[in-house]
């Protein structure tokens, strides 16, 4: 990964919501390296969050370690509480937390509906809803929400990852929309087949979306993805807000 030099966030303070694994954890990095102090998200794992929490500081940056199940208010509130007391602010919010479950639809159980929507869209909610007050105090702020390419070309098996999702889409564009005239920008990243290691809720053999051809004619990489963050971060990607931006290599061709 190359090295950001120029400090355009410094000063800042970034959560990334379920952030210990992948994306999640390259974009702090990257975010780390352009000056930002990094809120390490996780639900229960711990381990992994020290262990980037130590490789953040090693760069230079500052990390605090908060885990927290974004489905439960008081639980995120508790979050946002312990961010604005050791940094007193709170400045990009990437809602990346999700649970991608392969399951085919008709052995879906409404518990597990219900499970991959409350993350995916509840999650977004409740993070969003807590942090924007403080990002108003402080004259602006950026929210990224991590959706996919399954809303857009569909997928086997990921029924319920696909509605939530989209839902994500709705959301971002209403917000952008609110939260203009705070200096609040909101967009959603959509990321296609991306390679690298893969989490224990993502399947080792992930499952056909939209066929298996990518025009680049390879799957895209953490830092692909990462480095959109950082554009829609610095000061000159603020004016981009309620776009949906696709990575992909060329598997989906949005109008």
């Amino acid at each position: 990964m190359a090295e950001a030099t120029s400090g355009l966030l410094e000063g800042q303070v970034a959560l990334v919501t379920g952030c210990v694994r992948r994306i999640g954890r390259e974009t702090t990095l990257t975010l780390a390296r352009e000056g930002a102090a990094i809120v390490v998200h996780a639900q229960h794992s711990r381990y992994e969050a020290e262990a980037l929490a130590k490789e953040i500081e090693d760069i230079g940056g500052e990390a605090l370690i908060h885990l927290a199940d974004v489905t439960d208010e008081t639980a995120v509130q508790g979050l946002v509480d312990a961010i604005i007391e050791r940094f007193g602010r709170i400045d990009i919010l990437v809602n990346n937390a999700a649970i991608r479950k392969q399951t085919p639809f008709l052995d879906i159980s409404l518990d597990e509906w219900h499970q991959i929507l409350a993350i995916i869209l509840d999650g977004a909610f409740l993070c969003t809803r807590a942090c924007v007050p403080h990002m108003i105090k402080t004259g602006g702020g950026v929210i990224i929400n991590m959706g996919g390419i399954s809303p857009h070309v569909g997928s086997l098996e990921r029924l319920h990852v696909a509605a939530g999702k989209a839902g994500m889409g709705g959301m971002t564009r209403s917000l952008a929309m609110e939260l203009a005239e705070h200096n609040i920008t909101v967009n959603m990243l959509a990321p296609g087949s991306i390679g690298g290691q893969r989490s224990a809720t993502s399947p080792q053999s992930a499952p056909k979306i939209g066929g298996n051809k990518i025009p680049l004619g390879r799957e895209g990489t953490f830092e692909n993805v990462a480095n959109m963050v950082h554009a829609l971060c610095i000061p000159a990607g603020r004016y981009i807000t309620g776009q949906t931006i696709h990575i992909n290599g060329g598997k989906y061709l949005a109008s």
